[in-house]
């Protein structure tokens, strides 16, 4: 005969571990959340530094880029803080269809954006593709708005320590020597060392 106190036991401690799990769901969906940027959806500093470690743990062959938007500020000052925030959500939104699945996307703060996408002999092209698809007007409230792209990207192949620290701070190098030697973010330069810097000067002549 089933003992009815062993029952009331079994029962509270099925509610308690049905209590406990439902509460860990709810701390990993708001975790997750804090992750993302509210207003780009993009994932936040630390959340793409997580997942961007775990890419190179398993393609070592990764590239990563930070893409600056010049011209911003104006943005903000003439058509206020909504038309910044439109066009830092279709950059996002951009920066987030041209990783594709295969790359993450993220906000690092103000108009500086993160990614981390697989290397292959057309990231130069590619990341001319990006600097275009950043400097496409954007709409909002019948005015449009238009903002320029400086990327900055290395390797990790190419690099003398092929970690995340070490990508961040080449990429950052090559991003503002483009800032310093270029207006609105008319050219996009790899990081020093690669190959592809030769391929700059013809580069140079197809965003011009």
């Amino acid at each position: 005969m089933t003992n009815p106190v062993n029952v009331s036991l079994a029962l509270a401690a099925l509610a308690l571990a049905g209590g406990w799990a439902l509460h860990v769901s709810r701390l990993y969906r708001r975790l997750d959340r804090s992750r993302h940027d509210p207003l780009t959806g993009l994932w936040t500093r630390d959340g793409w530094t997580r997942r961007a470690e775990r890419i190179i743990a398993r393609r070592p062959r990764a590239a990563v880029l930070l893409a600056d938007l010049d011209g911003f500020k104006p943005v903000n000052d003439l058509h206020g803080h909504p038309a910044g925030d439109a066009v830092l959500k279709a950059a996002g939104e951009r920066l987030t269809a041209w990783c594709g699945t295969h790359g993450v996307a993220g906000r690092l703060g103000g108009d500086e954006f993160v990614a981390i996408v697989d290397d292959d002999a057309r990231l130069d092209d590619r990341l001319a593709d990006l600097a275009e698809l950043l400097r496409q007007p954007v709409e909002h409230q019948g005015v449009t708005l238009t903002v320029g792209a400086s990327i900055g990207a290395a390797r990790l192949a190419a690099l003398s320590e092929p970690s995340l620290s070490a990508a961040l701070k080449a990429a950052d190098q090559a991003m503002y020597q483009v800032k310093g030697r270029t207006r609105r973010g008319r050219r996009l330069l790899l990081a020093p060392a690669l190959a592809a810097l030769r391929s700059l000067p013809q580069r140079t002549r197809l965003a011009a």
